[in-house]
């Protein structure tokens, strides 16, 4: 009996809740359709995330949201602009923030990374990332580390991935093969692969293994965000803004195509 609690209690203290959602808890079971987020805000859509649980995260520029997986909101705050994409870690949210200017020469950025809890939305504290000179945009986290993307002018003929530690400290740059316009706009790690969401003219979704070795290129917007769901299903972003009115955000599910990398389940619009 001594020999089994042991046992039971080195398998419970060693299961990561951050990697793998709880049994009968995992968002694709509750998420199944398309979930718009309930109001009217300033900015338009950065980034969606999950607590992979019960709750959606939303940054639309200058407000940042929890919602419930109808899209309820539960609350929202102000923020800094320009607050960017965003990802759940240890019960807080993570978001990539720019103070000063995107896709510009360095020295015009001013990149942060700034941290909530996740119940509360209490702001924690907030961090410099001065290795983002081109401005902070977005970012996720597999477990071990995080990725940070952000903008990036025109001329170059790569893309950036700056990789931090848990604790948020510097440790490399990684570089993907080929510019897509003013850089990486949103990430995501799901089903052992990173997503990346681009702009463009059409705008574009990269994906590359865990080592960052580009594996497919798709016409396919997740730029407004990219989010695990479960199994290889993911949740993509999608907003509207309005002149003189605001913009809206919603996320609806996206599965990987053989033909286009991604598609969207059920004609989800």
């Amino acid at each position: 009996m001594k020999t089994l609690c042991i046992f039971l209690c080195l398998l419970l203290g060693n299961k990561s809740v951050n990697e793998t959602p709880p049994a009968g808890q995992s968002t694709k079971n509750i998420i199944s359709e398309s979930v718009n987020c309930e109001g009217v805000y300033q900015g338009h859509l950065q980034g969606v995330c999950t607590n992979h649980k019960d709750a959606i995260y939303w940054s639309f520029t200058t407000s940042l949201v929890k919602s419930d997986l109808k899209g309820r909101v539960i609350n929202k705050i102000p923020v800094d602009s320009h607050h960017g994409d965003l990802c759940f870690y240890n019960n807080k949210i993570y978001v990539a923030v720019n103070l000063g200017k995107f896709n510009q020469p360095p020295g015009q950025a001013d990149s942060w990374v700034y941290i909530y809890d996740a119940e509360s939305l209490d702001e924690l504290s907030k961090q410099k990332v001065p290795e983002l000179v081109h401005g902070a945009g977005g970012m996720a986290c597999d477990g071990k580390r995080f990725i940070i993307v952000g903008g990036l002018p025109e001329g170059y003929n790569e893309n950036y991935l700056y990789e931090y530690g848990l604790d948020l400290k510097y440790k490399r740059r990684h570089e993907i093969p080929g510019y897509t316009l003013l850089g990486i706009q949103t990430a995501a790690f799901s089903d052992k692969h990173w997503w990346f969401g681009c702009y463009g003219s059409p705008q574009v979704t990269l994906k590359t293994n865990q080592r960052f070795k580009l594996k497919g290129k798709w016409t396919f917007d997740s730029s407004l965000g990219i989010e695990r769901l479960s199994g290889d299903k993911l949740l993509v972003g999608k907003g509207n803004c309005q002149k003189d009115v605001g913009c809206t955000g919603k996320v609806v599910i996206a599965e990987p195509d053989k033909t286009n990398g991604l598609r969207i389940l059920n004609n989800q619009k």
